[in-house]
């Protein structure tokens, strides 16, 4: 992977994982034309790193770190449909974040800036993005988050 986005994460101290194992009958990211669509989770070396809620069995300092390893598979998956060229995404349309919370949880918002910033940290003014948060009862293999992510591509 070679170019200014290379050089941004290698600033960062970010090595981008490969796509972690699909646990169904899809892909963890679909390029047509010129956008791509990467659902990632909060695994780390082929383990899920956080598991349950936020609120409960996850703080909120956690839930940020959980939302940055995240955003980091986003760009590990997105970089694998585009042959490691992150120089190609022209910008980062929208981010979304499924959380899995308490009833009483209310730092969403908190929780997906840790992937937000990662991606305007990486990308620049292309990385600023649209999003949305929605706090949800649970997730697939108990996942604490699933971040989607939506990019323009050259």
């Amino acid at each position: 992977m070679t170019g200014t986005v290379a050089a941004r994460l290698k600033e960062l101290g970010i090595v981008l994982p490969p796509p972690a194992k699909v646990l169904g009958n899809y892909v963890p990211a679909a390029l047509e034309g010129n956008i791509a669509i990467v659902n990632q989770a909060p695994v780390v070396d082929g383990k899920v790193k956080y598991a349950g809620r936020m609120g409960a069995e996850v703080s909120l300092a956690e839930g940020e770190d959980c939302a940055r390893i995240t955003a980091i598979n986003v760009l590990g998956a997105l970089s694998a449909v585009l042959d490691g060229n992150l120089d190609r995404v022209r910008r980062c349309v929208r981010l979304g974040g499924f959380i899995a919370v308490t009833p009483e949880f209310k730092d969403h918002g908190r929780v997906m800036n840790s992937a937000s910033d990662l991606m305007v940290q990486v990308f620049g003014d292309k990385g600023r993005h649209s999003r949305f948060t929605v706090g949800v009862v649970s997730l697939p293999a108990d996942l604490a988050m699933i971040i989607e992510g939506m990019f323009y591509i050259d």
